[in-house]
């Protein structure tokens, strides 16, 4: 496996979990106990995945000529 290969496979990972950690702060947060750290975190976590699906095309269109082996 090339090291372009990796770097997307560890980038859909990455942002696989952080939108799994968001959902599970916002369902905390309309919970019960709720707090405002919560949100916080759900939104910002949120914003992280946004952030590495923009970068994810970057790498991408940056490294199209290099190929995946």
């Amino acid at each position: 496996m090339s090291l372009k290969a990796f770097h997307i496979v560890f980038i859909a990972a990455s942002t696989l979990l952080v939108l799994g950690f968001g959902a599970w702060c916002l369902r905390n947060y309309f919970g019960k106990n709720g707090a405002g750290v919560d949100l916080a975190l759900g939104a910002g976590s949120f914003l992280l995945a946004a952030g590495l699906v923009i970068y994810g095309k970057y790498f991408l269109k940056k490294l199209k000529r290099i190929s995946y082996l």
